[in-house]
């Protein structure tokens, strides 16, 4: 028998409030819109409350595990989107490398770097709308060599693909593809307009019918509402992705987004809980921003997510590597997925 909602008033909850929801999602209840939203607006009082409840849930299917992640800028710049977000766009001027897609050694180097990282997955990101046939050879050509050599997992991440390309790049060997959907449906022709929403969807729906998992999230920050915060959450639900990065908004000068950061370490933590509480299965990667806006809170951040990337993110950089291992070990918990 499934139990009636519980409804929380945002300006009321306890700590035994999230313990009851968190109690309803491990117990395979879904929570509303309207307890998600209750989730962001939660108050600084009850924010350890709130780790813990969604700590439980993390715990339940990730253990004290950490998953790492390594991002390969395989082409830079030169795309045809006007994503305001991104440094790579085509009415950005950030001043960022501009190549195309990086030969066989360097991508080789990469995973190289990766492995010594202990990382389980090689990301392979390329700008541009969609793949062309020559960048989707030299992934066919790249990926059955360094699963070969390394052992790593493929997370490739080209753009809009057709049916045909997902068949292929599952053929090759890709693990998984990463396409974010970065917000809601509603908001998503305030950041761009080169695309659509279901642009986005039609793509992880190719991904999934070709047999590789999905990887998707989205960006904080952008000038969003709590409702599409929680609209994507639910949407991601919806697809089944299997992982989630969540990046927070690191603005960069010569984009339309330039200075327009306004999040704090607790607005974050709140946004990744609820992202838990919504998504309890999938794996849940603190990705983008995540140096700039959790700061010193960052390890409270693997309390509720169980994935970072270890390096640089695209024209980004990272912090030190040695600095995430040592705030894993100090948590007490383990990166899974060493290769070497």
């Amino acid at each position: 028998m499934i139990s009636p909602a519980i409804e929380l008033n945002p300006d009321l909850c306890s700590g035994s409030d999230w313990q009851n929801l968190a109690n309803r999602v491990l117990g395979g209840q879904p929570i509303t819109h309207e307890q998600a939203i209750a989730l962001l607006r939660s108050t600084d009082d009850q924010l350890l409350d709130l780790v813990s409840s969604a700590y439980r849930i993390r715990h339940k299917y990730f253990g004290k595990t950490v998953q790492l992640y390594f991002l390969m800028n395989a082409k830079s710049g030169l795309c045809p989107e006007d994503c305001n977000y991104c440094s790579q766009s085509k009415i950005s001027d950030a001043p960022i490398p501009k190549y195309n897609i990086l030969s066989r050694d360097k991508l080789l180097d990469g995973a190289r770097l990766a492995a010594e990282r202990q990382s389980k997955t090689y990301c392979i990101v390329i700008s541009g709308r969609a793949p062309n046939e020559r960048e989707m050879k030299a992934v066919e050509t790249i990926v059955p060599q360094i699963k070969e050599q390394y052992g790593l997992n493929i997370c490739a991440c080209l753009g809009l693909l057709n049916e045909d390309q997902a068949k292929r790049l599952k053929a090759a060997g890709v693990d998984k593809v990463n396409h974010n959907l970065n917000t809601s449906r509603e908001y998503y022709s305030q950041i761009c307009t080169t695309h659509t929403f279901d642009d986005r969807v039609e793509t992880l729906k190719n991904v999934r019918k070709a047999g590789m998992e999905l990887c998707s999230g989205g960006i904080i920050g952008m000038g969003e509402k709590h409702e599409d915060i929680v609209a994507m959450a639910f949407e991601l639900s919806d697809l089944a992705v299997e992982s989630i990065p969540l990046n927070f908004l690191h603005s960069i000068d010569g984009t339309p987004l330039e200075r327009k950061e306004y999040l704090n370490p607790r607005d974050c933590l709140r946004a990744l809980c609820m992202f838990r509480f919504v998504n309890p299965k999938s794996e849940l990667r603190i990705a983008g921003g995540r140096e700039r806006h959790l700061r010193s809170m960052q390890p409270l951040g693997l309390y509720i997510a169980n994935s970072i990337f270890v390096g640089d993110y695209l024209t980004t950089e990272g912090q030190p590597p040695q600095e995430d291992y040592e705030m894993i070990n100090d948590m007490g918990f383990e990166i899974t997925g060493s290769c070497i």
